[in-house]
């Protein structure tokens, strides 16, 4: 079995707490602060994370005259994500600071229209996809050509996008769930422009997408 028996610790640990012992050891076990493995003949056995616990544990002890109540939580803390820092000035775990999602578009790309009207046959060669596919998602409303007939805005990405995930096994018909949701989130963007404060609308949108994307990556963990 792989890890230190309690001799091998105590060993480790001492040259930095003179007075720790076995005792003291197991103590902290009995209190459900560490629980090393044991063999089948009963004997402990240490992981290098045990280790490294017991000498957070005794650390906060001596340093910061923590009682066990409070290493326990902040143990738990630990254990789910959060972080206890050498110097803080409490002892509650703090959750991860919250940063922006590298995956989301810069605000101001959110306005960035593409003024180039662009035929069928060129929209299908920009996209690199066949133009059965163009008559697909035209058909179920991802694509909306002008009144002359030809495709502008977001119209190169849309049928890119599309290819890729025909490639990936999903048919242009299972599409349209996108442009509909896209459709409820702008009505959003909508009725906060309505409003007595009136954010830009850019602003609004790239919130509507921040959800979307948490939520479509939370289900994606969910299932790992």
């Amino acid at each position: 079995m792989a890890g230190q028996r309690i001799g091998a610790v105590l060993a480790a640990l001492q040259p930095d707490f003179p007075d720790l012992s076995i005792s003291k050891i197991r103590f902290l076990e009995s209190e459900g602060l560490v629980e090393p493995q044991r063999s089948g003949s009963g004997y402990r056995y240490y992981s290098g994370a045990d280790v490294e616990r017991l000498r957070f544990i005794l650390t906060a002890q001596r340093d910061r005259f923590w009682p066990l109540k409070v290493i326990r939580d902040a143990l738990d803390g630990m254990e789910r994500g959060l972080t206890v820092a050498e110097d803080a000035p409490s002892a509650l775990p703090q959750p991860p600071q919250l940063a922006a999602d590298p995956d989301l578009p810069d605000p101001g790309s959110m306005t960035i229209r593409t003024t180039a009207r662009l035929n069928r046959a060129e929209l299908a060669r920009a996209a690199e996809a066949p133009l059965a596919l163009l008559d697909e998602l035209t058909s179920y409303g991802l694509l909306r050509p002008d009144r002359d007939g030809y495709f502008v805005g977001e119209s190169v990405r849309i049928v890119a996008a599309a290819a890729q995930l025909a490639a990936l096994g999903i048919e242009a018909r299972h599409l349209r769930l996108f442009r509909t949701a896209a459709e409820r989130e702008i009505g959003l963007v909508d009725y906060a422009a309505s409003q007595a404060a009136r954010p830009e609308p850019a602003d609004v949108a790239l919130a509507c997408l921040a959800l979307h994307t948490a939520l479509v990556k939370d289900e994606l963990a969910r299932r790992g």
